[in-house]
């Protein structure tokens, strides 16, 4: 099973030939998945600390210092591989893996957002993988009862063979109940909980560190793990009840490499040995061998350290809310994972070397000679048709057909609900946190550096516009296959390009989750490079948040920030069929004070609108504040050389538009950063002048557009 040289170095360190158990161990705990071994040097170049980290990388999730004693949990993974075999259960269980992750630092899941990219919904099976993944994130999150309150859905069609389900959560608890994953004491037992063990999801760690087969659907099915939220629900309360009471020492999820992964992960991090009994497990099938007791990967499994004094008690807990339970094990000095099936060890293997002894490298690294370029487009004879062909774009088109589906108000503490920028959640009376994801696959396919840049500008971007600093920043570093160097190119880039901008903003990366091999044998592509993030910052809810939409007629419209040319990655090139086209727009080096000018601006109180620039530039922004009011603009005297479409659809990062009663004060606290009043709220259509050209288009014309997606769906 093992790689020629994995088992090479195993042997030596063992002195024998491992048993098949120990090689399952090693495949599992060994695969890109769980070790980084591909990534962990360039992870390292990450800035982990600050003043308001208690926990970084490391754990199941992070903690990160909120206020009034209080502190927020927050992790990201992906269930990529999972949700295109089994799209409903994959991301249904992507769903459920990471709010477990939350429930073990021992905090509340409060909050879900789904970064997700398909490809175009033109073909049935991309259609069906479309349909079934949101139904799997809305099945799970409904019935668990925490909301999703941000997303991003992004449509391309090298994700055809490959979409990619990303996963945001984020908990909170007080400070004096954060629980870790870090073993304490030898002699204290080692209780399993929550759901019995099946065969589902048996070697998913491995399976999610290998390119995707032609026959992927059919032979790696029984990878892909089967959720129960019920049963999730369940085990929340149990293990927060049981954290509260004390009576819990370390915590760990199960997740990927099943009960092997996390006992011996747990163990480990404390320093300590772990002696585990397989046949004690509590099993959903007969017969079960000791590998697939240690290795599947079926849902909604706890594993805990407790002392001898507080077992019968744990169980009591567990027994009271009908899971099951049982004493599987104990932790040792002696630092080995030792494994007892039928009387008999099956598995006894240095526990440092299992967890920590994959070998790790910088992959060779190799910039693309060529690329495709595609024809940049004239600038078009009839621009309102291009403003309507980009404004009815899967991509700019609202995404209420798939939020609608999912329970954004359950818990009570939604603010700002999904279709604006940012999610707004309320924590304490007077603070809450805003909530941002996703990147711009597009420009980091063309320049992974720039396109890096740039995803941490525009979701700090996404605060910004409601008022919020950004606290933490995780990730899900979703690439192609690492040992193509054309590829891990495009992944070192991207993560300098992520980590210099997180720099520059000050905000730390907490964490998060690599994801490579999304390569698809069916359609022989590589997915885009997709460094998506989360993106957490704290907002005061004393002063009224400006609404993402345009709300007072009257009010003056106001640009922040510099509009460039370059239209490499946009949306409006990929509309026009320009394919690779063109350059990307850089990050502009001012771009930390334009988003600290917009946090001002928000923070006065004397912004009724606020909105971020992205996809789609200026026109597509100016079009979906449209919803309820128009607007009149007049760009002619701030675009300078610029022709028509490069003005409106430049997706030039660190822009925002904010609308306001009292521009010239506003004007005061963007003084230092570019700035212009382009135009006034009012009227039933959106209306732009240029130098050559106007536009005017109703707001039932905007509507129709916005609709497109919510109508394609709902014609089926």
């Amino acid at each position: 099973m093992l790689p020629e040289e994995d088992l090479k170095i195993i042997k030596k360190e063992l002195g024998r030939e491992p048993t098949l158990v120990e090689q399952g161990c090693f495949l599992n705990l060994w695969s890109e998945h769980c070790s980084y071994r591909s990534s962990a040097p360039l992870l390292k170049t990450f800035t982990t600390t600050g003043e308001n980290v208690i926990i970084g990388p490391g754990d199941d999730a992070a903690i990160i210092k909120f206020e009034d004693g209080y502190v927020l949990a927050i992790g990201m993974e992906s269930h990529n591989h999972p949700s295109y075999v089994d799209p409903y259960n994959g991301a249904a269980t992507g769903v459920g893996g990471i709010v477990r992750d939350i429930i073990s630092m021992g905090a509340r899941p409060i909050a879900l957002m789904d970064p997700l990219y398909f490809g175009p919904l033109d073909t049935p099976k991309n259609l069906f993988l479309f349909e079934q993944i949101i139904k799997g994130i809305a099945g799970y999150g409904n019935c668990i009862g925490v909301p999703v309150v941000n997303g991003e859905t992004f449509f391309d069609r090298r994700y055809s063979g490959n979409p990619l389900v990303n996963v945001v959560a984020v908990g909170l608890c007080k400070e004096e109940k954060v629980m870790t994953s870090r073993s304490q004491k030898a002699g204290n037992k080692l209780i399993l909980a929550g759901s019995s063990t099946g065969k589902d999801g048996l070697g998913g760690a491995s399976f999610a560190s290998r390119d995707l087969s032609e026959s992927a659907e059919a032979e790696d099915r029984p990878s892909v793990q089967v959720g129960d939220p019920y049963t999730e629900k369940l085990v929340m309360e149990m293990t927060l009840e049981a954290i509260d009471k004390g009576y819990i020492k370390s915590c760990k999820d199960l997740g990927a490499a099943g009960l092997g992964g996390a006992s011996s992960e747990l163990a480990a991090k404390g320093g300590l040995g772990a002696y585990i009994i397989a046949d004690a497990v509590p099993q959903r099938e007969p017969e079960m061998n000791a590998y697939e007791i240690l290795l599947a990967e079926s849902q909604e499994r706890m594993v805990f350290e407790v002392a001898p004094e507080d077992v019968d008690a744990v169980l009591a807990l567990v027994q009271k809310y009908d899971l099951n339970g049982a004493v599987i094990g104990h932790l040792t000095e002696k630092p080995n994972y030792t494994v007892e099936f039928r009387g008999e060890i099956v598995a006894d293997i240095p526990i440092g070397f299992l967890t920590g002894g994959a070998p790790t490298c910088e992959k060779p690294s190799e910039a693309p000679i060529h690329r495709e370029e595609g024809k940049k487009p004239e600038t078009p004879e009839d621009l309102k048709a291009a403003f309507m062909k980009v404004l009815s774009s899967h991509n700019i088109a609202s995404k209420e057909w798939i939020y609608r589906q999912y329970d954004h108000e359950v818990q009570l503490r939604t603010v700002v609900k999904p279709g604006e920028d940012s999610g707004v959640l309320r924590i304490t009376d007077k603070k809450g946190i805003a909530l941002s994801c996703g990147c711009q696959p597009r420009a980091t396919l063309l320049d992974p550096y720039t396109g890096g840049r740039t995803a941490i500008i525009e979701n700090a971007m996404n605060l910004a516009v409601k008022g919020a600093e950004g606290l933490a920043i995780v990730n899900c570093l979703n690439f192609g296959n690492p040992e193509n160097p054309e590829t891990y190119w495009q992944f070192k880039n991207a993560v300098l390009g992520l980590g210099d901008a997180a720099r520059e903003l000050s905000i730390p990366v907490v964490g998060g989750n690599v994801s490579l091999y999304n390569e698809s044998d069916e359609f022989r592509t590589a997915i885009p490079p997709t460094p998506s993030i989360g993106m957490i910052g704290k907002v005061d809810l004393e002063t009224p948040l400006p609404s993402g939409f345009f709300a007072k007629t009257g009010d003056s419209i106001i640009l922040v920030g510099g509009t460039v040319p370059e239209m490499g990655g946009s949306e409006y090139y990929s509309c026009m069929g320009a394919g690779n086209a063109g350059k990307v727009p850089e990050v502009p080096k001012n771009a930390p004070e334009i988003i600290k000018a917009v946090i001002e601006a928000v923070k006065s109180g004397k912004l009724n609108s606020a909105h971020d620039l992205s996809l789609g530039g200026i026109g597509a922004g100016l079009a979906r504040m449209c919803k309820n009011m128009g607007g009149k603009v007049d760009i002619s005297e701030i675009a300078g050389g610029m022709k028509a479409d490069e003005f409106l659809f430049s997706e030039a990062p660190a822009r925002a538009l904010l609308a306001t009663a009292e521009p010239e004060a506003v004007q005061e606290l963007l003084k230092g950063v570019p700035h212009a009043v382009i135009g006034m709220v009012g009227g039933d259509a959106l209306e732009i002048k240029g130098k050559d050209f106007e536009l005017s288009i109703s707001l039932e014309e905007i509507k129709n557009a916005h609709e497109s997606l919510t109508k394609f769906m709902m014609m089926g």
